[in-house]
């Protein structure tokens, strides 16, 4: 392989991942180089080891950010800014970041790549559909009782597909370089209105309960979640969800010219797998 042909090569961080690994799934389907960086790679990425980071951005043209936990946690700038100076340095002419819709304290990780000397474009999103699906809501929808400190705030859930779609063409086509894409679905849904429409798309009853951010956060710690989770939680259903992100965006139609995908039609989806039935 020639140098040339090696700089092709795409890297996808957080490539196992809701985002991810539908990014590096599309990418290989299209025989785009790409790899995936995890923890868990033949060639771990690790954000917390730095000893991790130039060998996954060996005869890398091209990455894709997305950092773990959240950009909101205290020292991501930093850890994004020490990666984005290598990455450049090791001759990454492009970078697409994932980033955090309506979250004041992830713009500053945006302005380390905006400044990198090399093409970039941001991707802010804020509530995939497929949290009810592929991560911590996933148990509550089985019980039958989602409890959570959000009150009638709507929100425009955003499709993870429509996110590695925009991903995947701003990493590989011409047109995206300087573009801030804002993603969200096609319609505004409170949680009570979505986990609603989850439970017709299923067919079960699944209840929605609020309780205040200190009840749900006792509830956490109860179970053992770790204290920097229950605060990324509590900043995300309060912090973020206060109403600043209840409106929408045109960025997976200004990026893909077409429509984003309704969460009716994830629900519809998402039920029929079977991933949704009770035992």
């Amino acid at each position: 392989m020639t140098n040339e042909q090696e700089r092709n090569t795409i890297l996808v961080l957080g490539g196992t991942g809701k985002t991810g690994r539908r990014i590096v799934k599309r990418l290989q389907e299209s025989a785009v180089p790409v790899r995936a960086g995890s923890r868990s790679a033949a060639q771990p990425f690790d954000w917390a080891d730095q000893a991790t980071w130039t060998p996954v951005l060996q005869g890398v043209g091209t990455v894709f950010v997305s950092y773990y936990p959240d950009l909101a946690v205290p020292g991501a700038p930093e850890t994004v800014g020490a990666f984005t100076e290598l990455a450049v340095a090791s001759g990454v002419s492009r970078l697409v970041l994932l980033s955090g819709r309506g979250e004041k304290e992830a713009q500053a990780s945006e302005r380390l790549i905006q400044s990198a000397g090399v093409e970039w474009t941001i991707l802010r999103s804020s509530w995939f559909s497929q949290n009810f699906s592929e991560d911590y809501l996933l148990e509550p929808v089985l019980g039958g009782e989602i409890v959570l400190p959000v009150g009638n705030v709507p929100e425009p859930f955003v499709d993870a597909d429509d996110i590695a779609e925009v991903a995947v063409a701003a990493l590989t086509e011409d047109g995206h370089a300087g573009q801030i894409y804002e993603l969200t679905g096609p319609r505004l849904l409170t949680f009570a209105e979505a986990i609603a429409g989850i439970s017709t798309a299923t067919g079960r009853r699944i209840e929605f309960v609020q309780v205040s951010p200190d009840d749900y956060a006792e509830a956490l710690t109860a179970e053992g979640t770790p204290s920097g989770v229950v605060e990324l939680l509590l900043y995300l259903f309060t912090t973020v969800l206060d109403g600043r992100n209840a409106h929408l965006d045109d960025g997976v139609q200004r990026a893909l010219g077409r429509p984003p995908r309704d969460f009716a039609d994830y629900a519809t989806a998402t039920a029929a797998t079977g991933i949704w039935d009770r035992g």
